[in-house]
């Protein structure tokens, strides 16, 4: 298998485009790419990005999404552009997209699955999907769980929700040269390795637990019958800490949600306070449910890198995906890079890395805490 990476920092969107197909084309001496997948900031205009990587190194499938941060193993900034193409005969690739995601999910959901070749034929024992989503169309969580239920749990899916450089106005997921809101795209891989998917949090609980006595999709409006706004500012209070609840980003950033399940905590990110005393989250809360105020505790991609290549059986890796969640950058701002350093270090001088600030992070594989996360880091390890 060949892999490449590349990176730019251009303003202009056709010369970033022909940046990134010039990169790859020189990587892979003229040779088509059987699979690019970008990922590029909210700045550019993406049919004409997009447009010219087409133009200049001709893949045969290209997927991606919009993003909050673009990095790779030379390079991480915000308002950029980067790409992973692939070459093998040891791996297959087909791409799918579904529409108007937030109107039907499980249309959505099906339009991606029939796309996956590996539903009828068993050519290749290994199948893993790179899912990007938009998750400001809502129910990202069981949008995966959709995906899940409708492939029998077959599938390592791995992956997030399209970024808009912190804006969360407006995503785009990339099928070909379209940039498509309400939207998610994949890119399915079957191979005759094994491919790892790592999962990691990093967070811990805090205090004691709170009851969800009313929600309404990414609106949290209630715990134990006290309004979510009250619920904070006690916490702020016992903590020690300061929150303004004219601006809470800066808190939230320190303290998320923590939903409790079965395998551990689903993270929740809060964004805003409303004037009822609600609370605005990143991804849906259910009512009922229990959660804790969580803290941040440990890096987590170097234990979701370790994880990953647990996975790998006597492979070497090759390439790693990295997702992230944008708030994870915003609360560690430049220290951010280190989260970087751990993946490329934990994979060895030989492997490539791309991947992005997400709004959101999706993962499935067997022994992982599976689902639609926030706070989270997700590693897709490929090998040689």
């Amino acid at each position: 298998m060949q892999t490449c990476t590349t990176h730019t920092h251009l303003v202009d969107s056709r010369a970033a485009g022909e940046a990134l197909g010039r990169g790859i084309a020189s990587a892979f001496a003229g040779e088509h790419p059987d699979a690019i997948v970008v990922f590029a900031s909210s700045r550019y205009q993406h049919r004409e990005l997009l447009q010219a990587i087409t133009d200049t190194c001709h893949p045969k499938i290209l997927v991606g999404s919009s993003s909050a941060g673009e990095f790779t193993q030379d390079s991480f900034a915000e308002g950029a552009a980067c790409a992973m193409a692939f070459r093998s005969n040891e791996m297959q690739f087909s791409a799918g997209i579904g529409r108007n995601l937030h109107a039907n999910r499980a249309t959505a959901a099906r339009s991606v699955v029939d796309s996956f070749t590996g539903m009828k034929s068993h050519t290749h024992p290994h199948r893993s999907a790179l899912i990007m989503t938009d998750a400001l169309a809502g129910h990202a969580d069981d949008f995966v769980e959709q995906l899940t239920l409708m492939t029998g749990g077959t599938y390592k899916l791995f992956g997030g929700g399209a970024g808009d450089d912190a804006k969360f106005r407006k995503t785009h997921v990339f099928f070909g040269t379209e940039a498509v809101p309400d939207a998610a795209v994949s890119l399915e891989i079957l191979s005759r390795k094994p491919i790892g998917v790592g999962v990691c949090h990093g967070w811990e609980p805090t205090g004691e637990p709170y009851r969800v006595t009313a929600a309404e999709g990414m609106r949290l409006v209630s715990l134990n019958a006290m309004s979510a706004r009250d619920v904070f500012i006690d916490h702020a209070t016992a903590t020690g800490q300061i929150l303004d609840v004219a601006n809470p980003l800066p808190f939230f950033l320190h303290n998320v949600i923590g939903i409790t399940t079965d395998s551990g905590f689903r993270l929740r990110v809060p964004l805003s306070i409303d004037k009822d005393g609600s609370i605005q989250c990143a991804a849906d809360i259910p009512e009922g449910a229990m959660i804790y105020l969580m803290k941040p505790q440990q890096l987590s991609a170097l234990e979701a890198t370790r994880s990953a290549l647990a996975q790998l059986g006597d492979s070497k890796p090759k390439a790693a995906m990295f997702f992230d969640c944008v708030a994870t950058r915003l609360r560690m701002g430049k220290e951010f890079g280190f989260e970087i350093k751990a993946v490329e270090q934990a994979l060895g001088p030989d492997a490539t890395v791309a991947g992005c600030n997400t709004y959101g992070q999706i993962a499935r594989a067997d022994g992982q805490f599976n689902g639609f996360h926030n706070c989270t880091a997700v590693v897709c390890v490929f090998p040689e």
